[in-house]
């Protein structure tokens, strides 16, 4: 009698590697929950666990995840809460309990709100080579570099150290990592990029960190530029990087002023009062000092004056280089005859971001799509002087590889003209961002025409022969430059070949057919309804979103009757669409207490959140608006009952706070299996309101969302 073979035949070392290849953790469970075997094996292979549940409940994690390595106790609830010390058991008997259901972690990701976590985790795990230290609440009163002492005298094996998100003084660290030499030299990557700080690292402080770690090959950190300031960073503290650390890979040197989430104004010159204190010689001789670099961010926030010269050194000293930001450098090339410079001769680049560069035009953006023919990854932030042309041609010239675009704060590029600009990319492009600004009236194909835009006009140049406008004579003459006949032809040859896949239609290719991200800026009280129109009308396998919303409330007129909302119910269009991150936290505006003629907060929420309950989201990151005056970041009655309408949800981030009986709204969504309430702002409230969400409540909540009788799970 034939037997049928089935999956459940196969050997276990064959079962263990397909398993082993499985990301997704929802398929994984899936997976496990076929047949006993499944479940042994899914347990065995899974090597990273993120952990969600009640500090209460840790004595009940199961016990069969033997093969863990990376480990997240960050977003235990209730969330920034002292770990192992918010529940009644001894703290001691809980860190055990984890150490012995994971022995074989090496990476772990914590909450550290003050240093006896630390002192209590890290002797379960002698091992550790990454740490990750999250914290928004403010540093407590404990002496210089407490923080830190533990997990340095325990851990001698520790390669990687990430304070991105953790919450410390600049002056606690170099300490520290003098006192323990063995340790500080085994570091390999360390991310000092922390959002949370008003003043970056010093320039002593920056050459003790390099000086203690010679061996890192990544090195994250916020600095302070601004010469104004004492112990701004200057050449000294520039050339000490690669002069002690030159094993660097990647380098990331940020002004603090830069890490904020938001939008610079476009009406800037793109010059600043204060030049940064780097010359020319300095740039050249960093970078000769690094000559392994693969990733280098240049953040500095003031002016770096004719940088072209330093960026061609950069070029031909670093080979391996492949991601390139610059911010507030000037001059990034000259454009001025057809032999490349500046930038344009990194040409291994595949991402590049130039950010506040007051003179880079169309010609000089053209001449980086010359040179970068490699780019992935574009990024243009802050540059009022490019134009829809210039944007076009690039995004002809790098058709073949370009992915992910960025342009964000230039005048001339409203959200009509981005996409018009984009168009040779249509059917290519994966990441997106563009700023929502609708200009003037809409015209027959939903082409903007807002004030400033740069579009073109048949009397002042030419035409190719398939009825696309691309010549630039009057502007070489302008420029007093020339392009070679070969550059041109190159240029004519893509228009033509894309031309020619179109089936001669105008556009390249209506359908945004790989767009899988979109990232959205939108200002206080405008629309989200013309996007559509305006050129995003077909984006069938768009599947996430982010949203941000930035300005200030008390600044705009009181909103009128027939505004519906926001337009959020406009993206139900796109069938495919699953994640949301909706960013309000940069709308600021009164909380608690309005003046008369004034919009409370509740309000405006209700406005932004209309027509959620139209989109099948199954993922939702949410920051509600805020009132800076009091600190206060607070989920209101309407934004909870709009929200309890998503009936398809299944993950809900809030990054605020909720009375508790707002959070009993949520419970009518039948699929949310996943709520967090997050404080990760700084500074985060240290002591909740006596209305807000306690511990108490946050437990009686999560118990009524896992209560399998009067919810059951549908899948």
């Amino acid at each position: 009698m034939a037997t049928t073979t089935t999956i459940n035949d196969l050997p276990d070392a064959i079962l263990i590697n397909a398993f082993a290849l499985i990301s997704d953790t929802r398929t994984r469970n899936s997976l496990s929950l076929t047949c006993r075997r499944f479940l042994l094996l899914e347990r065995t292979t899974r090597v990273s666990l993120t952990l969600r549940g009640n500090a209460r409940d840790l004595f009940m994690i199961p016990q069969r995840f033997r093969s863990v390595t990376r480990l997240d106790l960050s977003l235990l609830s209730p969330w920034g809460h002292a770990l192992l010390f918010s529940s009644s058991c001894d703290p001691k008997l809980i860190a055990h309990n984890l150490g012995r259901a994971f022995p074989s972690v090496t990476s772990l990701t914590v909450y550290s709100r003050s240093p006896s976590i630390l002192e209590v985790l890290i002797p379960q795990w002698p091992g550790l080579r990454h740490v990750k230290l999250v914290r928004w609440h403010q540093r407590p009163q404990i002496p210089q570099g407490s923080d830190f002492t533990p997990l340095f005298e325990q851990c001698s094996s520790l390669t990687s150290l990430d304070l991105s998100e953790f919450y410390y003084w600049t002056e606690d660290l170099p300490p520290v990592l003098q006192a323990y030499p063995a340790t500080s030299a085994s570091l390999t990557k360390l991310n000092l990029l922390t959002k949370s700080f008003s003043e970056g690292f010093k320039s002593s402080e920056i050459q003790d960190i390099t000086k203690a770690c010679p061996n890192l090959t990544h090195l994250l950190i916020a600095c302070m530029f601004d010469p104004r300031y004492v112990g701004f960073v200057g050449e000294e503290a520039l050339l000490s990087v690669p002069n002690n650390c030159p094993k660097l890979t990647l380098l990331h040197l940020a002004d603090t002023t830069s890490l904020g989430s938001t939008r610079g104004n476009p009406d800037h010159d793109g010059y600043t009062s204060e030049d940064a204190r780097i010359s020319h010689v300095t740039l050249v001789e960093f970078f000769s000092g690094l000559p392994l670099i693969e990733e280098l961010v240049l953040d500095v926030c003031k002016n770096v004056r004719d940088s072209g010269l330093a960026l061609e050194v950069l070029g031909s000293k670093c080979p391996k280089l492949r991601v390139l930001k610059l911010g507030q450098f000037h001059s990034v090339c000259m454009a001025a005859g057809s032999t490349l410079d500046g930038v344009a001769l990194c040409q291994g680049l595949e991402s590049l971001s130039i950010k506040n560069s007051a003179d880079l035009d169309d010609m000089r953006l053209i001449e980086i799509g010359r040179g970068c023919g490699r780019l992935k990854r574009f990024e243009v932030i802050g540059c009022k002087r490019i134009t829809v042309k210039g944007v076009r041609t690039l995004a002809c010239l790098l058709s073949k590889s370009l992915v992910e675009v960025k342009i964000s704060s230039c005048i001339n590029l409203d959200a009509a003209a981005t996409l018009r600009a984009l168009e040779p990319l249509r059917d290519r492009i994966e990441r997106l961002h563009i700023d929502c600004l609708w200009g003037g009236s809409l015209g027959e194909e939903g082409e903007g025409t807002g004030e400033g835009v740069c579009d073109f006009d048949p009397n002042e140049v030419g035409e190719f022969q398939n009825g696309y406008e691309m010549d630039f004579e009057d502007t070489r003459k302008k420029k007093k430059c020339k392009y070679s006949s070969e550059a041109e032809e190159k240029a004519e040859a893509e228009f033509n070949y894309l031309y020619m896949e179109s089936n001669g239609n105008r556009f390249w290719c209506k359908s945004w057919e790989r767009l899988r991200y979109l990232s959205l800026w939108i200002a206080v009280g405008e629309l989200l309804t013309p996007l559509p129109t305006v050129g995003l009308e077909d984006c069938p396998n768009l599947e996430e979103i982010r949203i941000q919303v930035e300005g200030d409330c008390r600044e705009r007129q009181r909103l009128s009757n027939r505004t519906l909302g926001f337009g959020l119910s406009t993206l139900a269009q796109y069938p495919q669409l699953s994640k949301m991150q909706l960013d309000c936290s940069d709308a600021i505006g009164f909380a608690l207490t309005a003046p008369s003629g004034q919009m409370d907060l509740s309000l405006w929420e209700r406005f932004f959140l209309t027509g959620i309950g139209n989109l099948s989201l199954n993922e939702l990151d949410y920051w509600p608006p805020q009132d800076q005056d009091v600190n206060q970041r607070s989920l209101s009655l309407p934004a909870a009952g709009l929200l309890a309408e998503c009936h398809s949800l299944r993950k809900l981030f809030i990054h605020g706070t909720a009375h508790e009986h707002f959070m009993n709204f949520l419970l009518r969504i039948t699929n949310l299996r996943d709520v967090q309430l997050r404080e990760d702002y700084y500074p985060a409230p240290e002591n909740d309101m006596s209305t807000e969400m306690r511990v108490d409540s946050c437990c009686r909540f999560e118990d009524a969302l896992n209560d399998l009788i009067s919810r059951p799970i549908p899948d």
